[in-house]
């Protein structure tokens, strides 16, 4: 999809400068920037997501699984 943005002139150059020393065109740059801007800024909405799928799964403990952690976490510095 085509857009139009404005962006600061400094920023526009650096961006530039990086498309041309990384060898990709100014809007897969931008693609990639947003992508990645995006996944950093979504991660809550994927621990959401992990939590209601691990609280439909969630069943009473196995006891050997819960007694070997206990001895794992003992034996581990924090």
């Amino acid at each position: 999809m085509k857009t139009a943005i404005s962006i600061p002139d400094d920023v526009f150059a650096q961006a530039e400068r990086l498309a041309k020393r990384t060898g990709k065109s100014r809007s897969r740059l931008f693609s990639d920037a947003v992508r990645e801007y995006l996944a950093r800024h979504t991660q809550g909405e994927v621990t959401e997501a992990m939590d209601r799928v691990c609280t439909r799964i969630r069943t009473q403990s196995d006891p050997f699984v819960a007694s070997a952690a206990r001895r794992t976490l003992k034996r581990s510095e924090w």
